[in-house]
């Protein structure tokens, strides 16, 4: 890379050690391995290298060192525009992409249907894809790369330009391709959906794989890797934390969190409908205005279900000296399912910057005899009357 364009021509001059240009890797001493039927989510900041991991293991890229094996065939849903001719119709980039891959056309035939009803863009798929919006393109082009019957479907955040019912059938889709043990690599900003959907993941910081392992930990890694990012913006308040799962700028400290029944015991079981206590204890480490407390529970697969805070609940914790403890306790009913969930904690500023901020402090269960689908359990009345003619 070159500071400026006129330094291409200085640098063939002699004498001339300052205008030589400067290496970029976009990815440097990566290894990975996937798995036959594995799911791998793969997070990370703009510019960390996602998109050219993703392109180097389609082929689209040859890697400058290293090597990648791959086994079975690889269809990619890439960068918006990848892979289509903008002038053809969507039946003719569909049939395309069949020869590309080396599929007969007598199965591209047979499998056609499906991907029409998959993609749902009615009598566009007769027009030139040039015409298409967004969403239509992304239908059409994932709806193709999932029929082809790939043994390996990478995908690149193209998902986040679909509604809300396509996204949810490609979610379905994903699990689909799962059980049939098709290997898949995807990007996302959609910490959830990584939680939700992986079997491992993969933090990318500049060019190099900062975390790799189980999603949770992963997302926490990379939820802890933006805080920091933020804090060192603001460096007159904030300081990096060196905790992983722990963020913050040390304003003040949680000491304790815990969960309590109507009795006030500790617990970690309950049941749908038991009134539940959120009791959180901390020590202001410095004098505080007004400081924040806030509570986040999370379901088993890392979706935020619910969250609240001292200043959405109008309470004014007004000012704390330092070295003076205080609790908070957050009352409610248990309106969840039957799932595993976690629970943060947090201290933090008015404005919404971290004081302590503790990822998954308490893991705890909801117990039911009933299978309620969801994520809420409602007091329900269900009353009938016979009706007749």
């Amino acid at each position: 890379m070159y500071r400026r364009p006129v330094d291409r021509l200085l640098e063939a001059l002699p004498f001339t050690q300052d205008h030589k240009p400067r290496d970029f890797w976009a990815l440097r001493d990566v290894s990975l391995n996937v798995e036959r039927g594995e799911v791998l989510g793969v997070v990370g900041p703009n510019g960390g290298g996602k998109s050219t991991l993703l392109q180097i293991v389609s082929g689209i890229l040859e890697p400058t060192r290293g090597r990648v094996i791959t086994c079975g065939r690889i269809a990619a849903l890439l960068e918006l525009g990848a892979g289509f001719n903008p002038e053809f119709t969507g039946r003719e980039n569909v049939f395309l992409n069949g020869e590309i891959l080396g599929i007969p056309r007598g199965e591209m035939e047979r499998v056609f249907p499906e991907i029409e009803r998959f993609a749902e863009i009615g009598s566009f798929l007769e027009r030139p894809v040039k015409e298409y919006s967004s969403g239509m393109y992304v239908r059409l082009a994932f709806a193709t790369a999932i029929h082809v019957d790939p043994d390996i479907l990478i995908v690149d955040e193209a998902l986040a330009v679909g509604d809300a019912i396509f996204a949810n059938r490609c979610i379905k889709k994903f699990e689909d391709l799962r059980r049939r043990k098709v290997t898949v690599l995807f990007v996302s900003h959609d910490l959830g959906l990584v939680k939700r959907l992986s079997d491992r993941a993969a933090l990318m910081v500049d060019g190099r794989v900062a975390a790799y392992g189980a999603p949770s930990e992963v997302v926490n890694r990379y939820v802890a890797l933006v805080l920091e990012r933020q804090e060192r913006e603001q460096p007159e308040r904030y300081h990096a934390s060196s905790s992983v799962y722990r963020h913050g700028d040390g304003a003040s400290r949680v000491l304790e969190a815990d969960l309590l029944d109507s009795q006030g015991n500790s617990v970690r079981v309950t049941e749908p409908g038991m009134p539940l206590t959120i009791r959180v204890r901390a020590q202001a480490e410095r004098d505080l205005e007004n400081p924040v407390v806030g509570v986040l529970v999370r379901n088993r697969l890392g979706i935020d279900v619910f969250g609240t805070n001292t200043r959405i609940e109008g309470v004014d914790l007004g000012r704390i000296a330092a070295g003076e403890s205080f609790d908070v306790e957050f009352t409610f009913d248990c309106l969840l399912t039957r799932q595993d969930y976690t629970l943060t904690v947090a201290t933090q500023y008015q404005e919404g910057f971290s004081q302590d901020w503790l990822d998954d402090a308490i893991a705890f269960s909801v117990v039911d005899s009933r299978d309620v689908a969801g994520l809420a359990n409602f007091k329900t009345k269900v009353s009938w009357r016979r009706v007749t003619a």
